[in-house]
C-alpha cells in the first residue's frame, strides 16, 4: 500500500484553508523526520494516568525533561495541556512545534461514561504559538452527546483560526466492552471513521488487538472476519479517509516491540507515530536511541514508497 504521508495528505492539504495548511506543512516537512511523515510527542500523562507513569524514570517527572528531549531530538511536534504549555513552552517555542490538548480527564472515576471536558480554548492555542489542537473523543461513551457537541464548538474554533485538528479518538463504555472491547479492531475502526467524519486533520488510534476469544462479540461481519493485526491497522487507516493517522504504542515495551509497530503503522499507510511512554520512560541516553531508530523507520518506509 502506498504511504498515506505521501498521497492522501495531498489531497488533505489541498482541502485545507491557508492557516491550516501552512500549520501542517511545518509538522510534516518543517520538523520531526520530514518527507511528510509525523513523530509525536504527547507528554499528557500527568493529567490522564498520574504521576506513576514517572516512576520508571524519576528524571521524566521534571516537565522539562520531556521538552528539552523533543527539542534536542527532533520531533515533529509535543502534545501537553494549558499549564505545561505556558509554563515551560516558552523555553522552546520556535524549536519545536506545540499541539495544544484543551480537554483532560484523571482515571479516577470509572471509564464506563467517560468524558474530558475542556480546560482551554483553540485562542489561547493561538496565544502560546500553537500549530495544532489536539482533542480527545470518546466513541461509545453514554456521554458521547456531550463530547460531540463540545468537540464541535473546538472544531468551529479551530476552523476561525486555521488550526489543524488532532483528534485522539478513543472508544469507552460498557457498550463497547460488551462487543469486544477497546483495542478490538471492531471498536478502533469505528473510531477512526467517528473522528475522520466529526472534522479531525490527523487521527490519533491506539493499536488495534486481534483476540478471537472478544473478537467473536463484535457485531458482523467482524466477528466472522480473519485478520491479522497488520491488516486491521490498515483497514482503520483507510476508513479515516483524507485524514492523517498516526498510532500510538501505548505503555512501555521494547525495543523490537517499538519499531515493528512503527513499521506496521507505516506499511499499513499510517503517516507516523506518537509514542510517548515508550521514549520518555527512558533514561536520556536511551531515549535519544531509540528515537533516531524510530526515524529511520519512518523514512525508511518513505524511501521505498515509488
Amino acid at each position: 500500500m502506498e504511504l498515506k504521508s505521501l498521497t492522501e495528505q495531498k489531497s488533505l492539504l489541498a482541502t485545507l484553508p491557508p492557516g491550516k495548511r501552512a500549520r501542517l506543512y511545518r509538522l510534516l516537512y518543517e520538523f520531526g523526520p520530514g518527507n511528510g511523515t509525523l513523530m509525536l510527542l504527547p507528554i499528557d500523562q500527568g493529567i490522564e494516568h498520574g504521576p506513576r507513569d514517572f516512576f520508571p524514570n524519576p528524571a521524566s517527572k521534571d516537565p522539562d525533561y520531556q521538552f528539552s528531549l523533543a527539542a534536542e531530538a527532533g520531533y515533529s511536534a509535543l502534545a501537553c495541556q494549558i499549564g505545561m504549555a505556558e509554563k515551560y513552552y516558552p523555553d522552546y517555542a520556535g524549536r519545536v512545534p506545540l499541539i495544544l490538548k484543551v480537554n483532560g480527564k484523571t482515571d479516577i472515576p470509572s471509564s464506563a461514561a467517560a468524558f474530558s471536558s475542556c480546560n482551554a480554548s483553540v485562542e489561547d492555542g493561538v496565544r502560546l504559538g500553537a500549530d495544532a489542537i489536539g482533542y480527545t473523543l470518546y466513541v461509545g461513551s453514554p456521554r458521547q452527546d456531550e463530547d460531540l457537541a463540545q468537540l464541535r464548538g473546538v472544531r468551529e474554533e479551530c476552523d476561525r483560526y486555521g488550526m489543524p485538528l488532532v483528534v485522539w479518538s478513543y472508544p469507552r463504555g460498557e457498550a463497547v466492552e460488551s462487543k469486544g472491547g477497546q483495542n478490538s479492531f471492531y471498536a478502533i475502526d469505528y473510531a477512526a471513521r467517528m473522528a475522520m467524519e466529526m472534522g479531525a486533520d490527523i487521527v490519533k488510534l491506539n493499536m488495534p488487538k486481534i483476540d478471537p476469544d472478544k473478537d467473536k462479540d463484535a457485531p458482523a461481519p467482524y466477528n466472522e472476519m480473519q485478520v491479522d493485526q497488520q491488516e486491521a491497522i490498515r483497514q482503520c487507516v483507510e476508513s479515516a479517509g483524507r485524514a492523517l493517522v498516526v498510532l500510538s504504542g501505548g505503555s512501555k515495551t521494547d525495543d523490537e516491540a517499538v519499531l515493528r509497530n512503527t513499521r506496521e503503522v507505516m506499511d499499513a499507510g499510517g503517516s507516523g507515530v506518537i509514542f510517548g511512554r515508550n521514549v520518555w520512560q527512558r533514561e536520556r541516553g536511551e531515549a535519544l536511541e531509540i528515537v533516531e531508530q524510530i526515524k529511520e523507520s519512518l523514512l525508511a518506509n518513505v524511501r521505498r514508497t515509488p
